[in-house]
This record gives structure tokens, sequence and C-alpha cells, in this order.
């Protein structure tokens, strides 16, 4: 009888074990895909992430590893090293102007909407003809958020301070407890990023960040120390300063944590910052090569969705 009641309990434990394994693959692993074919104006093409070249929608423009001009945009990059030893830090800067705030899109992992499908940041850039992208808000880890991308509604479950791109190229942090998807679009809202926080504001870094939680998921941890970084800051209309910053490795980049990083949005002239998935996601394309060394290894991790300038 002892026998049969360990037996049963070690066949309880094991199916126990094999359930929640399962559910923790299901919510993390396994992709759901919510709409197929989600960016319809999406110039997707069949492009790969080993091709180099990259097609734009201008006629005519002059390029170099780090700037393109053109008669509709200016993209201009810069490395910059700062302290050194175990103090060192290595981020790019990219001030981007526009003529036109419809030249700033958005891009999902295989044009698909949902949780856990991922393709690293330059593939995606690749597929939809970028001159320049970076790494968004990883929506596809989290099933809360205002999700506007192009002017599509994907998603309207507030839960946090968002960051808002508009059609007359203004870019404003917000609330998204006290809106909806559907005021924000009739505001003239193309493009919404649900992570955070806030960075600058009024054209003053924030200095006192509080208790930053961005998401609740399993094995979630603070992102206030210093860490790899991405984030986008606004100067004037259709004016943009995009960073990456380089993080966690030893001898070449530590990282910046979330004060440092606001200051540099300041330094910028940024009058709104705003904080968007970083550690190994953070990736800056441009012209068909990765631009930063993600991971400090040069590998990219897989990411829901991009910003790109097209």
């Amino acid at each position: 009888m002892k026998k049969r009641n360990r037996i049963v309990t070690i066949s309880i434990v094991i199916t126990s074990v094999a359930l929640i394994l399962y559910l923790l693959a299901d919510r993390y692993l396994i992709e759901h895909v919510e709409v197929e074919n989600a960016l319809v104006s999406s110039e997707t093409t069949n492009s790969t992430s080993e091709s180099s070249e990259t097609t734009t929608v201008d006629e005519t423009y002059e390029a170099d590893d780090l700037s393109y001009t053109s008669d509709t945009k200016s993209i201009e990059i810069e490395k910059v090293v700062t302290g050194s030893g175990s103090d060192q830090v290595v981020y790019y800067v990219a001030d981007v102007q526009l003529t036109d705030s419809s030249s700033l899109k958005s891009a999902f992992a295989n044009n698909q909407f949902g949780n856990n499908i991922v393709q690293v940041t330059s593939e995606i850039a690749s597929n939809n003809n970028a001159i320049f992208a970076i790494n968004g808000d990883y929506y596809g880890f989290r099933e809360d958020g205002i999700t506007i991308r192009n002017g599509q509604i994907f998603r309207d479950n507030p839960a946090r301070t968002g960051l808002a791109f508009y059609e007359d190229g203004s870019m404003k942090i917000y609330e998204e407890t006290e809106t909806s998807a559907e005021e924000l679009i009739a505001e003239g809202v193309t493009q919404t990023f649900s992570f955070g926080p806030a960075l600058v504001e009024n054209s003053v870094a924030i200095e006192d960040f509080g208790d930053v939680s961005i998401d609740k998921n399993f094995g979630n941890r603070s992102i206030e120390d210093s860490n790899p970084r991405t984030g986008v800051g606004i100067i004037s209309e259709n004016h943009y300063v995009f960073v990456v910053v380089d993080g966690r490795s030893e001898g070449y980049s530590k990282g910046l944590t979330l004060g440092e990083f606001a200051q540099v949005f300041e330094d910028l002239g940024a009058t709104e910052a705003y904080n968007l998935d970083g550690g190994g996601s953070s990736t800056m394309y441009f012209m068909g090569e990765v631009v930063n060394n993600p991971r400090g290894t040069g590998e990219e991790r897989g990411v829901s969705d991009i910003i790109y300038i097209q």
C-alpha cells in the first residue's frame, strides 16, 4: 500500500511540474499570433538580416557610415565614449530630422501581432526597407498597455506611463489610465509605446524615479541600475534624438543608470524623452548594419517590434 501511495505521489508531482513548465512555456515561449499581416501599410519584402543592402523611398540621397541626407530627412549618428576602465560607457546618438512625420514608422516581428513573436531588430528593419531603426517596447512580453502602430489600434489595456507620436511631428508622454486608444487616435496619434519611465519632461531630466516597475512578469528585475538602454527624445516637431547605450560588458561599457540616461537627453536638448526596452534588446541599425554592440558580443536578441525611419 505504501509503495502504491508513493507511486501516486510521484505521479502527481511529475504531472504538476509538467503543467507548470507548460504554463511557463505557453506564457513566455510559445508564439500566440493575434493578427496576421498586422501592419497592412508595411512595405515588407523578402529581405533577410544577412542582406547589407537597404532600399529607401528617397530617389536621391547622400550617405556614409554614420549619416544620411535627402530632401525629406537627415540622420546623423555619433558614437560617444565617456569615462575609462570599469567606468567606461559607450553609447550612440542619432539626430533625426524629418520634413514629414510619416517617415517615422513601427514594425512587428514577422509582421504579426501577438505574444512571444520575435525577430532581431536588423531583420525586422531590413524586411521593412528601413534606413534607420531601434528596438521598440517589446510589447509581446506583456499583455497590457496601449498599442497603436502606424495609426492602427492593436491593444487598449491602460497600465502605465506611455509615449505617443503624433501626425504633426510632436511627441508626448502621457498616462495610459487617463485616456483610451480611440481618444488618442482622434487626437492624431500615430504610434504609442508602453514601457517607460519618462526620462525628461518640460526640458528637465527626471531625478527621482521612485520604485520603477514596468512588468509584473516572472523573472522581471529592476531597471534602475547601470544597464544597456534604448530611448527616444524630441527637440522640436519632427526633430528627434534616439540613444542606444551598450552595457554589462566589462572593460567596454558598463551601461547607464536611469538618472544618467535622463541627463544625456537633457544635455542633448530634448524637451521630452522616454525609456524603451533595454538590456540585451538595445540595438541601433543604420543602412543595413547594426551600429552598436548588442550584449557586448554583437549578437542581437530577438524583439517583438522596432521604431524605424523609412
